[in-house]
């Protein structure tokens, strides 16, 4: 692909990022108002995108292909460098919120945490998974009369309608123990 296209290309992208670029560099500015974590993590955004509007620059000013490889590679390293210490920032500042409340409330111990959702996605991905895997079974054995469609049809439909009522039901379950 010609340099041009394709930096024409990554430069419309790269506008299209002001959607995650703009608040982004709210963030920074606002400055000391917003936690470090949040600040870094804002940071490696307007990295990652500055780089792309560099690497988009490169592209159309060097013939080569070196130069915008290598700003690509360093951008995308040091977004990555940044986005790792925004979650490590992000992990201290959690145990010192922990710390803080339970110094506020001793007799009181944190709730545990809440698990449904991922029981909630394990279940759907199962359901669809095995859907899909049984419909597709179905298909491969080229149902040729009407009850033959029907069950290639309703089986998997069911199949997923047990695993969503599973889903519905551990969430309910969840929220009304009793």
């Amino acid at each position: 692909m010609a340099h041009p296209v394709l930096a024409l290309a990554t430069a419309a992208v790269t506008a299209a990022g002001c959607v995650w670029y703009l608040p982004a560099l709210a963030d920074l500015r606002a400055g000391a108002d917003r936690p470090v974590s949040r600040r870094v993590r804002a940071a490696s955004c307007v990295t990652a995108w500055a780089t792309l509007a560099a690497v988009a620059v490169l592209l159309l000013t060097t013939n080569p292909w070196t130069w915008p490889v290598t700003a690509a590679a360093t951008g995308t390293l040091l977004a990555l460098a940044l986005l790792i210490s925004a979650a490590l920032h992000h992990s201290r500042e959690t145990r010192e919120a922990a710390t803080h409340w339970t110094e506020l409330t001793p007799a009181q111990s944190p709730p545990p945490p809440d698990r449904t959702r991922y029981v909630v996605a394990v279940l759907l991905t199962t359901g669809l998974t095995t859907a899909t895997f049984i419909g597709a079974l179905r298909l491969a054995e080229n149902p040729d009369t009407p009850t033959a469609w029907l069950t290639t049809l309703t089986t998997p439909a069911a199949i997923l309608a047990l695993f969503t009522t599973l889903a519905a039901g551990h969430t309910h379950h969840r929220r009304h123990p009793h």
